[in-house]
C-alpha cells in the first residue's frame, strides 16, 4: 500500500496538483532538476510494485527483490537508478531477541522510491524531520537516502546498546557466587549478534562508498552527512565484535566454573565417604566375633569402639576443612 507520496521542490514540500495514486502524473511535475517525488510504500505486492515500476522504469530484478525481500544489504545500480537495500532491526527484551524488517530504496534523478517490509522500521519520522530541514533537501533523492540510512543505523545504535545491558547481566551472574547455567542465554545473544552482524558489515562499504563522493547518481556535496552515517555504523560494527568476544570469553568461563563445580563436588563426595569408611572399617573389625579378639570381655570395650570411629571421622573432618576439600 501507498503510505506517503510527494512532490519535492527547493527543498521544500508542495501541494500535490492531482491524486497521489497518479503516479506518472504527479512525477510529470518534477520538470525542473530541483524537484523530485519521494514515494512510501508498505509491504506493497508484486501488482502494485509493477504499476510503481512502470511509471518511474525501475530494472525488473531490482523489483523481485524488493517484493520477495530477504536481501542481503547491498548497493547496486541500474542503468540510471539506484537499489540500495537495508536491513532494519528492533529489540525485543523480554525474548533477547532482535527482530529484522528490510527497506529498499530505489533512487533515480527525480524520484524516490522506498519499500518497507516489517513493523519496526516506520519511515514518517524520517520524512517529517528531512522535511524540517530545507538546506540538506535540497540535495534532492540523495538527501532521502540519508535520511533513511541515518534512521536504520540509530536502530542499529539502540540494539547494540540493548545487547551490551543484556551481555552485562550474563558476565555478572557468570562470575557470581551463586550456581548458574547461562549457556543457553548466551548461545541465544550470539544469535542475536550474529543477526545484527549481518545487516551491519555489508552496509559498510555502500556507506563509505557515498561518504567519499565516488556512487554516481548521488551528490558528492552530501558526503559529510554519510561520513556521520558511517562512523555511527563503524561503532556498532565494534560494538558488536566487542561483545561477540566477551560472550565467547563468558561461555568459557561458564564451563571452567562448571568443571570447578564439578570437582568440588566430588571432593565433598569423597571426603564424606571417607567420614563413613574408617568407621565402618573399626565396625566390620570388631563385627567379626572371633574367640580371642581383644577387649571382647572388657567391660568398656563397646564405648571404646564407637570413641575411635567418632574420633577418626572428627580427625578426617578437621583435615578435609583445613586442606579446602569441605
Amino acid at each position: 500500500m501507498i503510505v506517503d507520496n510527494a512532490l519535492y521542490r527547493n527543498g521544500a514540500r508542495v501541494p500535490l496538483d492531482t491524486d497521489a495514486t497518479d503516479l506518472r502524473a504527479i512525477r510529470a511535475q518534477c520538470a525542473t532538476p530541483d524537484s523530485f517525488v519521494w514515494l512510501g510504500l508498505h509491504e506493497p505486492d508484486s501488482e502494485e510494485l509493477g504499476r510503481v515500476a512502470e511509471a518511474f522504469g525501475l530494472h525488473p530484478l531490482a523489483v523481485e527483490d524488493a517484493v520477495h525481500a530477504h536481501q542481503r544489504p547491498k548497493l547496486e545500480r541500474y542503468d540510471e537508478s539506484l537499489f540500495l537495500v537495508l536491513k532494519t532491526l528492533w529489540y525485543v527484551d523480554e525474548d533477547d531477541a532482535v527482530e529484522t524488517g528490510e527497506i529498499n530504496l530505489f533512487v533515480g534523478p527525480d524520484f524516490v522510491v522506498s519499500v518497507r517490509h516489517g513493523e519496526g522500521s516506520e519511515l514518517h519520522s524520517s520524512r517529517l524531520r528531512l522535511e524540517t530541514q530545507q538546506q540538506l533537501l535540497a540535495h534532492g533523492p540523495t538527501a532521502v537516502v540519508y535520511a533513511v540510512c541515518d534512521k536504520v543505523v540509530d536502530g542499529y545504535e539502540r540494539v547494540g546498546a540493548a545487547l551490551e545491558v543484556d551481555v552485562d547481566e550474563v558476565e555478572e551472574s557468570v562470575f557470581s557466587p551463586r550456581r548458574t547455567d547461562d549457556s543457553s542465554r548466551i548461545y541465544v545473544l550470539k544469535r542475536e549478534i550474529a543477526e545484527v552482524r549481518r545487516a551491519v558489515l555489508p552496509l559498510r562499504d555502500p556507506m563509505r562508498q557515498a561518504a567519499n563522493g565516488v556512487v554516481r547518481g548521488m551528490d558528492p556535496e552530501a558526503g559529510p552527512y554519510f561520513r556521520d552515517v558511517a562512523d555511527h555504523l563503524a561503532r556498532v560494527a565494534e560494538t558488536v565484535d566487542t561483545l561477540d568476544t566477551l560472550l565467547s570469553s563468558a561461555f568459557q568461563a561458564q564451563l571452567a566454573r562448571v568443571s570447578l563445580q564439578q570437582n568440588d563436588d566430588m571432593r565433598k563426595i569423597s571426603a564424606g565417604a571417607a567420614l563413613l569408611l574408617l568407621p565402618t572399617l573399626i565396625a566390620g573389625i570388631y563385627g567379626m566375633n572371633f574367640t580371642r579378639m581383644p577387649e571382647l570381655e572388657w567391660w568398656f570395650g563397646y564405648p571404646m569402639a564407637l570413641l575411635i570411629m567418632l574420633g577418626a571421622a572428627g580427625a578426617l573432618f578437621v583435615l578435609f576443612r583445613r586442606s579446602g576439600w569441605w
